[in-house]
């Protein structure tokens, strides 16, 4: 298994029959920001599945539904926030046929796409966590769900987002997680890995991989010195856009 990091919080993980794709969007969507994430080639039978976590500019494009017509066994899995109505589809270009490849969950809902078993979380900003299992392995995509400690926010407000963060750690503390994809925003300066921290020390993910950088890595050193020597070495030391970690053991 390969698991790429593109750019941002957006990871493809290959899979013997499969490829998931979470969070894509085009590396000049944001303002100030110019990302060089590329998604390879596959086959054109190979399933893909999408996901979306929330329609934010740096983790959601709606030119991925225009992929239907490279991979006809695509699928999307969309937060509810990223709908969008067949005349909007059409209005852009892309036939109302693809909206039959769309699945929009909400937070709290356990589906199914073809050998997908697909839960949600509600996001601590916007939109919903993912939490997938297939083909044995079980995966946990946050989104933008963290613990957003900000210097000026007030103590009332950092309060009510650290009581909501540590609960949804608490939900998931003892569940199978093979690969965990975490914020890990720099621009929260002293309190960036905080919420990383928890969820190293609160769950059992087996490797973590740090997302939501804005292209600055430099804190994920600092973090596992932070850490004991084994939670270190869980966490995945990421140093560039389209870095690719290849996984044996699943």
């Amino acid at each position: 298994m390969k698991i790429i990091f593109l750019h941002h919080s957006c990871f493809l993980i290959e899979m013997e029959r499969k490829v998931l794709l979470f969070d894509w969007f085009s590396g000049d969507r944001v303002d100030g920001f110019q990302f060089g994430g590329v998604v390879p080639e596959y086959e054109p039978e190979t399933p893909f599945y999408v996901f979306a976590s929330h329609k934010h500019r740096d983790h959601f494009d709606m030119d991925v539904l225009r992929w239907v017509q490279r991979y006809p066994n695509i699928r999307y899995i969309f937060s509810k926030d990223c709908k969008m109505s067949n005349h909007f589809l059409e209005k852009h270009g892309i036939s109302a046929e693809v909206k039959s490849k769309i699945r929009y969950v909400g937070c709290g809902e356990k589906i199914q796409v073809d050998d997908l078993k697909i839960e949600t979380f509600l996001s601590t900003d916007a939109g919903v966590a993912f939490y997938a299992e297939t083909g044995g392995v079980c995966i946990y995509h946050a989104g933008d769900l963290y613990h957003w400690k900000w210097d000026g926010a007030g103590d009332l407000i950092n309060g009510r987002m650290e009581a909501a963060y540590k609960a949804h750690v608490r939900k998931i503390s003892q569940r199978k997680i093979d690969l965990a994809f975490v914020p890990l925003d720099p621009r929260l300066g002293q309190y960036q890995s905080a919420g990383m921290e928890y969820f190293i020390q609160n769950t059992m993910a087996d490797l973590i991989f740090p997302m939501h950088m804005w292209q600055d890595y430099s804190g994920i050193s600092r973090l596992q010195r932070k850490l004991s020597r084994p939670a270190a070495e869980r966490v995945v030391q990421i140093h560039s856009e389209n870095e690719v970690f290849s996984v044996k053991k699943y």
